[in-house]
C-alpha cells in the first residue's frame, strides 16, 4: 500500500486533520498516512511549496501527496493530480505544483473530474481523499481526470538578476522553528552569477560577505574560546536544501531570538546579493 502524505494549513486546533485522516481510513483501513506539516501559514503557497519540495524526495517512489492549501475550486483554481518524479501530487492549481516543477517536468497532469463530487467547503476531504485512495488501490490518473497542460506558474516568487548580472534580488520564503530565515536564492543560481567574485549579502542594514555550508563553520577552533564566534552570532549558509539561509548560531526564540526577529525580516522581505 502506497504512503499518503498530508501537507495543509489546517493547524491542529480544529477537527480538520482528524476528519481528513478518518476519511482516508474509512476508504482504506490499512492506509499508511504521514503528516508532513499542518502548520503552513494560511494560504502561503510559497511556504507550502518549499516544505513539500524538500520533504517529498525522502519518500519512496509512488507516494501520494495530498496538498491542502488554498484548495477551494474556482475556474482559475482547478483541482489537479500530477505524476512528478514518480510521485503523485493532489492539489489545487494554485502555484504549489508549478513551483515544484520549476526544474522537473511532470510526467502526467490531469484536471480532476470525478463523478458526483461533493461541492462543500472541505474539498480536501470530499475530493482529494477519493483521488488519493483510488491511486493507492492501483488506479490510474486517466480514470479521475482529463489531460491538463496549464499549471499555474508563479514566476514572481523566483529571484531576479539586475545590473548586468551583478545583483541578485531575492526574498524571504520561509522562517523555520528556530527563527532562521530561508531565501529563494539557491546555491546553483548564486554560483551561476557569482563566477568566483566576492560578494555582499544585504538584509536590511546587515551586510554579510561569507556563506558557509554548515552552522558550525562559523566557529574558528584555532582561536581561544573567548575569541571565537559562536552561539548568538549571525551567519549565512547554504542549508540542507541548498537555499541561502540566515541564522543565529544556536538561537532560541524564547531567549536571544532568531534571525527573523533580530534582523526584522518577515515573509517576502527583500534580500540582495551584490557581486564585486
Amino acid at each position: 500500500m502506497a504512503i499518503i502524505t498530508l501537507t495543509t494549513d489546517f493547524g491542529l486546533k480544529d477537527h480538520f486533520v482528524g476528519a481528513l485522516k478518518g476519511s482516508i481510513y474509512r476508504e482504506l483501513a490499512d492506509a499508511k498516512i504521514v503528516d508532513i506539516s499542518h502548520g503552513i501559514s494560511p494560504f502561503n503557497i510559497q511556504e507550502c511549496a518549499y516544505i513539500l519540495e524538500n520533504a517529498y524526495k525522502n519518500f519512496p517512489k509512488g507516494t501520494i501527496h495530498i496538498v491542502g492549501v488554498d484548495s477551494e475550486p474556482t475556474i482559475e483554481n482547478q483541482h489537479v493530480a500530477v505524476l512528478l518524479d514518480d510521485h503523485y501530487f493532489i492539489s489545487a492549481n494554485n502555484g504549489v505544483i508549478g513551483l515544484i516543477t520549476s526544474e522537473i517536468n511532470p510526467e502526467k497532469i490531469v484536471e480532476i473530474n470525478i463523478p458526483n463530487p461533493l461541492h462543500g467547503s472541505f474539498p480536501v476531504m470530499d475530493v482529494f481523499v477519493q483521488v488519493a485512495c483510488h491511486i493507492a488501490r492501483g488506479g490510474t490518473l486517466e480514470v479521475v481526470g482529463k489531460p491538463f497542460d496549464n499549471l499555474k506558474d508563479l514566476t514572481g516568487f523566483l529571484p531576479s538578476v539586475t545590473d548586468n548580472g551583478n545583483k541578485i534580488i531575492g526574498s524571504v520564503i520561509y522562517i523555520d522553528n528556530y527563527g532562521n530565515v530561508v531565501t529563494n536564492i539557491q546555491r546553483k543560481f548564486f554560483e551561476a552569477y557569482r563566477k568566483g567574485r566576492e560578494f555582499e549579502l544585504n538584509a536590511r542594514t546587515t551586510k554579510i560577505k561569507q556563506i558557509y555550508n554548515t552552522y558550525s563553520e562559523i566557529i574558528n577552533f584555532d582561536l581561544e574560546k573567548e575569541k571565537r564566534k559562536g552561539p548568538g552570532d549571525l551567519l549565512a549558509l547554504f542549508n540542507s536544501s541548498d537555499y541561502v539561509e540566515l541564522a543565529i548560531y544556536k538561537s532560541d526564540l524564547n531567549t536571544v531570538g532568531g534571525a527573523s526577529s533580530l534582523l526584522g525580516l518577515d515573509y517576502r522581505d527583500t534580500i540582495t546579493i551584490n557581486f564585486k
